[in-house]
């Protein structure tokens, strides 16, 4: 799943960017090439005739301080690398001019329309599989369990102790039929308990049980050796407890009839309940979050009615152990038989195979690095060619009108320059004596000096007050 969605990513980033640069769409001959390719042409100076820094013909000492806003003074800011530059699906898209002027671009824009849909598949799956893996993924397998003994006759002529008193030995072993997985799983992670009980009468009260509990730090092993002295046959029960993930409860007996369960998780039994809700449509029409108990309600819940809500609280009384798995075996102490062996399946419940595989392909990062370059190879052809459409703006734009366009881009250049350097007004008219010779220019003076005398006469007041004080 991993590698045929980012093998479908990275092949429709190779055709977009192939496109792009070599102007190749499907059904096109390798020699074929989009219209638009040539040398790079444009103006000289900054693209679009930029503006320059100062105003031609105008030295910067010229230029009146007294004429310009004031600005507050803030940092600098440095640039950001281009590498940071965040990249948009828009600034993949080529401007509706262009793809006027070559028809054949239209196959860039269904290859991008298609990865669009790709990228939308791909995000909706990854959901999909993340709720899916929210919940338990269980498969059930059978792990065959071996028990077998061995017996050690008497030797009197042995030196030491134990080989002068006849013994036998147990062992418990076991392992998972079909397991496909790479890593084989210790007999013991499928247990929780272990307790094998001997012939009380032959062992006494104090050393007839064998028990292996499950605590954080206990080792897992592929199997379990008892070793005790003995030359008669011994009956003994093996009590096994699986280790269910997530744990599972023995319903009560009334439950169970109710609901045809006889052991399951918390959740499927809650699920189980509220199946029986509905489909006996117990839930009242008016209160939703309340139930309506039936007799076989009445007779679990000891009560008319209910919340649903309070179900999980009710069920724990209701929820027991699960039981455990019995196995009874004789220990045979025949010196002919060296070694005897009994098989036993056990339905165990272990992790689907494709849980590993969804959580790889959540956590893979293949190819991305490949994706991410060419997508920035896109971005920056993309760029390109937005570049070689204002150059050829500007071309053709000159070469219909040489001077009205010098003319509009003159006036262009005044405009920038009043915005680049602050300047109020316009500084070419007023240069020239006609502009002082306007109607305006009397009423203009009149105000000048009304508000020049009004601002000397507050100060004067302003001081005279302050003596008076």
């Amino acid at each position: 799943m991993d590698d045929s969605s980012g093998g479908a990513r990275k092949a429709t980033k190779s055709k977009l960017f192939e496109f792009l640069v070599h102007g190749v769409r499907p059904g096109m001959t390798s020699g074929a090439r989009m219209p638009h390719q040539g040398a790079p042409m444009g103006p000289p100076g900054p693209p679009f005739g930029g503006s320059a820094a100062v105003r031609p013909s105008i030295p910067n000492s010229a230029l009146d301080p007294c004429r310009k806003r004031s600005t507050p003074t803030q940092p600098i800011q440095q640039p950001r690398p281009r590498n940071t530059k965040r990249r948009r699906m828009a600034d993949k898209v080529l401007p509706q001019r262009i793809r006027e002027l070559v028809p054949e671009s239209q196959a860039y824009m269904d290859l991008l329309a298609f990865e669009r849909k790709l990228d939308q598949t791909i995000m909706r799956k990854r959901v999909d599989i993340q709720e899916v893996l929210k919940r338990p993924m269980k498969q059930k397998r059978k792990l065959r369990l071996y028990i077998s003994n061995t017996f050690n006759p008497a030797k009197p002529e042995a030196e030491d102790t134990e080989g002068s008193i006849a013994s036998w030995e147990l062992r418990v072993e076991g392992k998972l039929m079909d397991d496909p997985g790479k890593q084989k799983r210790k007999f013991s992670s499928f247990f929780k308990s272990l307790v094998i009980e001997l012939d009380k009468n032959l062992y006494g009260p104090d050393n007839h049980l064998v028990e292996w509990h499950r605590t954080p730090s206990a080792q897992e092993t592929d199997g379990f050796q008892v070793k005790r002295p003995g030359e008669v046959d011994v009956h003994c029960t093996l009590l096994l407890k699986l280790d269910h993930q997530p744990p599972q409860f023995k319903l009560d007996p009334r439950l169970a009839r109710l609901l045809g369960i006889h052991t399951q998780t918390r959740s499927c039994i809650i699920q189980a309940l509220w199946q029986y809700v509905k489909s006996n449509k117990l839930q009242d029409s008016h209160e939703k979050e309340y139930v309506n108990c039936d007799k076989y309600f009445q007779q679990i819940f000891d009560c008319p009615r209910l919340k649903f809500s309070e179900v999980p609280q009710r069920l724990t009384n209701l929820l027991l152990l699960p039981d455990p798995i019995v196995i009874n075996h004789i220990i045979s102490a025949d010196a002919n038989e060296q070694k005897k062996t009994a098989c036993y399946d056990i339905d165990v419940e272990v992790d689907d195979p494709l849980k590993a595989q969804m959580s790889g392909f959540l956590l893979s990062t293949a190819n991305q690095q490949e994706i991410v370059l060419l997508d920035n190879k896109i971005h920056e052809t993309i760029e390109s060619i937005n570049q070689l459409k204002i150059q050829r703006d500007f071309m053709l734009s000159f070469s219909r009108d040489p001077k009205g366009y010098i003319e509009d881009w003159i006036l262009s250049q005044n405009r920038d320059l009043k915005l680049m350097t602050d300047v109020v007004g316009t500084p070419e008219e007023e240069r020239r004596s006609e502009f002082y010779c306007q109607p305006w220019l009397q009423e203009a003076v009149g105000r000048y000096f009304y508000s020049e005398v009004q601002q000397r006469r507050q100060e004067l007041e302003l001081a005279l007050a302050m003596r008076n004080a």
